[in-house]
């Protein structure tokens, strides 16, 4: 099916999934890379390949199991590296991606991964779910205070499409946002320079201090704070794909990228949540063609990787959070009533929902993994006490 004969909702998913993805993250890449000693150039050329291999694993992915897989960069892999690189050369930054993305494919080919993922009940991967995103929705309605005109006349405007056109809700909000900006001046469109970013090969080097201190860590987060949410998502979202051959392909991708500024290519959970829900097709079987736009905005995204940093700031956030937040009320939804519908796991699934939307961050690792943790425990905890 052409991209140009797909309801234009399912197109949209597949771009705000995108847009969301590089707003939310693009500035911290550039930290890390900073970070790392990169020139401006290399790091248009890290963007670059980024684009790209997010764009064909998303798409080689979703096209092969038809189920709405998207890939993302590790967004706390790149806030860990962006503290923990300064100091070290830039061939020591992509020894520790090469070192790391390997740690993950050995996790993929062994299946330990996915015999890890079988022992989270679908309960509180809903949980863990409804807890990530709850920030987004939050963001929706914080972004009224000091965008009150912006925020405010999205929000009706989806409101009254919910009523008369429910399916076309998300794309008259971001039409009404765009129109304010264009009104109020927001939307600065000539600042943004087209520019192509030819990608430059860096030599590795491994250094054991190197790869101890920042690429073991850095794997951990990566697995736990980025793939584990991702397979949950699919998992909440009703779609059973094998685990092992996802992370074994993002992990081998990354592997042979990683010389272009590739740190790594995960399973993405919030960006994904965008293209499993009703909004990207009422058709459950059929929202894998949200994920195969993602992958199509992805390549394109990755052409002109020098742009992206100068096109992030043409919209104002405001109006990236309210699309954001406003595309995925329907995912948190169903998330929370999937976790808490069933009362025997009622308990150990708000615990999970509550630490996780805490934002707690213990050992380097984000709150989706200690969300798990702590709802595992009560789970394993009280299905013993009921059992005595």
């Amino acid at each position: 099916m052409r991209l140009s004969l797909l309801p234009f909702p399912t197109v949209l998913a597949g771009f705000v999934a995108v847009l969301v993805g590089y707003a939310s993250s693009a500035a911290i890449i550039w930290q890390a890379a900073d970070a790392a000693g990169a020139t401006s150039h290399q790091i248009a050329g890290w963007l670059t390949m980024l684009g790209i291999a997010m764009g064909i694993s998303t798409l080689g992915l979703t096209l092969w199991y038809r189920a709405p897989i998207l890939t993302a960069w590790s967004t706390p892999g790149a806030a860990l590296l962006a503290t923990s690189l300064p100091g070290h050369s830039l061939s020591e930054a992509i020894g520790i991606f090469i070192f790391a993305s390997l740690l993950i494919l050995i996790c993929g080919v062994t299946g330990l991964f996915a015999r890890l993922m079988r022992l989270i009940p679908p309960t509180l991967s809903a949980a863990m779910l409804a807890g990530v995103l709850l920030r987004f929705g939050l963001d929706t309605f914080t972004s009224l205070q000091g965008h009150f005109l912006l925020s405010g006349s999205m929000l009706l405007g989806w409101l009254l499409a919910k009523v008369f056109a429910p399916r076309y809700a998300v794309v008259v909000a971001m039409l009404i946002g765009l129109l304010i900006c264009l009104v109020t001046g927001e939307l600065h469109t000539g600042s943004v320079p087209v520019s192509v970013a030819v990608p430059e090969f860096t030599s590795p080097s491994l250094s054991v201090a190197s790869l101890l201190g920042i690429g073991v860590p850095f794997f951990l987060v990566t697995m736990a704070s980025q793939n584990a949410p991702g397979i949950a998502t699919l998992a909440a979202s009703g779609y059973k794909v094998p685990v092992s051959p996802l992370i074994v392909v993002t992990a081998l991708i990354a592997l042979l990228l990683a010389p272009f500024g590739v740190f790594s290519v995960c399973i993405a959970a919030i960006t994904a949540a965008i293209c499993q829900g009703a909004e990207a097709h009422p058709d459950k079987d059929k929202r894998w063609l949200a994920a195969a736009a993602a992958g199509v905005f992805y390549l394109i995204a990755g052409v002109f990787g020098g742009s992206i940093s100068t096109l992030l700031t043409a919209l104002p956030l405001a109006w990236i959070h309210t699309l954001a937040g406003l595309a995925l009320l329907g995912t948190i939804a169903g998330s929370l009533h999937q976790a808490l519908n069933h009362e025997r796991d009622r308990d150990a699934a708000i615990v999970t929902f509550l630490v996780t939307a805490s934002g707690v961050n213990l050992l380097g690792v984000s709150s989706a993994f200690w969300g798990v943790i702590a709802g595992g425990i009560c789970y394993t905890a009280f299905s013993r006490l009921k059992r005595a």
